[in-house]
């Protein structure tokens, strides 16, 4: 499916954000280890999430789906041998390092696999930590990156991981630290990509029981024991929520979001500060957040080091803003779904304002006589949400192959329509 987007001025809108996709795959990696059945509220239903689901009912985990919820079967950390287990994850990075981790816990040899991009992506970090604490990894291809098939056990005690390129190295470790045969100490070798969502794991993991302590010295403690089992409510998604907003930054007038939580620990909260400092006015309700908007913008500089998923979303502003923005902390950009600095560059470009790299994890916006571009996501969501963005501040935007929104917002496109913001589509 391509859409095609008109410019739009003075808004004035409503939406509901969609379920969080990060807490919802947590919250089942938690359910499954749990003793006895969970129920996932309110969890986002998408591409990746039916990743991870089948991933989890690959190695013996029971899940079965409601009127809007899952309901997880826990298994205590005990899986039952499925033999030799082959999972592919598709293009869900999420998926395949969180169920790395897991397949430690199961007595099957487990082989984990993926899309031709996936095969590009690092699993490396994650992968030497679990060597560290007893695990057997065999590559099939690029050393340090899928496919890879998972064997040994997990014994825990101190490992020291390389998280530079994911946070969800750590994540993956936390989330069956409470599993590991000693106590798990989890210490990060130097820099830290996207560091708020090792918050978000820590978050869903104490809703579950666990005991999780930051040292001092920035190492994560992970106290042996067992997930508790019982109903977690998924909250609403500042990620996808940032198209929203987005719009009202760069179409002027008024946007709430309903079903978001002012005081999340999601990174991507950092989002609404960006705009804040653009020229935007921001207002909190109980579960909302309003974002107010004349349609001038200024640039800003700013590092994106712990919400690296609104970073596009921020360039699609940047675009219209008077002056010229500065955003960095984003080298590990290039290890998402797709190569994502070269995706805001071709989105900067293609719509005529400036685009320049200055070094690894640094890019410089700078205003330009703007118009409507055709874009190719290359299988990104957040690619194609974010050209979105621009369409309806410039007009004449055709996204091709738009449906790969379904990885993380399913709805976006219906949610455009409804509001009266897409009038096209074929």
């Amino acid at each position: 499916m391509d859409v095609k987007l008109y410019k739009k001025t003075g808004v004035d809108l409503s939406f509901t954000a969609p379920p969080s996709k990060s807490y919802s795959h947590r919250a089942l990696i938690c359910a499954a280890l749990a003793d006895g059945p969970s129920e996932i509220l309110s969890p986002l239903f998408s591409d990746d999430i039916s990743i991870t689901c089948r991933g989890l009912s690959a190695l013996g985990v029971e899940l079965s789906r409601s009127d809007g919820s899952i309901l997880v079967e826990g298994t205590g950390g005990v899986f039952p041998d499925m033999g030799e287990v082959t999972i592919d994850c598709g293009n869900s990075g999420t998926s395949l390092r969180f169920l790395t981790t897991l397949s430690l816990l199961s007595p099957s040899d487990v082989l984990l696999t993926g899309s031709r991009r996936m095969m590009e992506r690092p699993i490396g970090g994650l992968a030497d930590a679990i060597m560290q604490s007893g695990g057997v990894i065999r590559y099939f291809g690029e050393e340090g990156c899928p496919p890879l098939r998972i064997s040994g056990e997990f014994i825990g005690g101190k490992v020291v991981v390389d998280a530079s390129k994911s946070s969800q190295f750590i994540s993956s470790l936390m989330l069956c630290g409470p599993y590991s045969d000693i106590p798990l100490e989890i210490m990060p070798k130097g820099s830290v990509a996207s560091r708020s969502y090792i918050d978000i794991t820590a978050d869903v993991m104490k809703s579950f029981g666990a005991d999780v302590v930051l040292n001092t010295d920035g190492c994560w403690e992970i106290k042996q024991g067992t997930y508790s089992s019982g109903k977690y409510h998924v909250e609403g998604d500042y990620s996808s929520a940032s198209y929203l907003f987005a719009t009202a930054a760069v179409c002027g007038g008024s946007v709430t979001v309903n079903n978001l939580n002012p005081a999340s620990v999601q990174g991507d909260f950092r989002f609404l500060e960006a705009l804040l400092c653009m020229g935007c006015s921001i207002s909190y309700g109980e579960s909302s957040v309003r974002v107010v908007s004349e349609g001038i913008l200024k640039g800003i500089e700013i590092d994106m080091s712990s919400c690296p998923d609104v970073v596009q979303t921020l360039a699609a502003v940047c675009v219209f803003a008077k002056t010229r923005s500065i955003i960095s902390g984003i080298s590990h950009l290039k290890y998402k779904e797709s190569d994502r600095i070269d995706a805001v560059r071709r989105m900067v470009e293609g719509c005529g304002a400036g685009f320049e790299e200055a070094g690894d994890d640094t890019i410089i916006i700078t205003p330009g006589d703007l118009h409507g571009f055709e874009l190719h996501p290359e299988d990104d969501h957040r690619t194609a949400m974010s050209g979105a963005v621009i369409g309806l501040g410039t007009g004449d935007v055709t996204i091709k192959d738009a449906e790969c929104v379904s990885k993380s917002y399913p709805g976006f496109w219906d949610d455009l329509m409804e509001a009266g913001l897409l009038e096209e589509w074929f």
